[in-house]
């Protein structure tokens, strides 16, 4: 597991590869799919963090979440003043407030 630092870029460049990957999948409880990250400009660094997660925690829980928000460095405080701007880091933050866990399912590119 990465000690994520204060700045974002210098945390995703410890983060594993997203080579390979078409998109990440987010589950709720009921088996529906919350929400997906696809592999395309502007969501490749959300998209590391959440395989990072998967990789490092299983399953996207408080624990997870809040991990997460670490390696989202200045982009967390960003999402804390400007709420709905970074709708992956607000949905970390919503689980590290008691929100439901979720699924990671990591889809491979055809």
């Amino acid at each position: 597991m990465i000690q994520p630092g204060n700045v974002f870029k210098d945390n995703l460049a410890q983060l594993p590869s997203i080579d390979g990957i078409e998109r990440i999948d987010l589950i709720d409880g009921k088996g529906a799919v919350a929400a997906s990250i696809e592999n395309k400009p502007g969501k490749q660094g959300s998209l590391s963090v959440y395989h990072y997660l998967k990789q490092a925690f299983g399953t996207l829980d408080a624990k997870a979440a809040e991990h997460g928000l670490a390696v989202f460095a200045e982009h967390t405080a960003d999402a804390r003043n400007r709420p709905g701007a970074h709708p992956n880091v607000d949905r970390l933050r919503d689980i590290v407030a008691g929100g439901e866990a979720l699924k990671i399912d990591v889809i491979a590119a055809a």
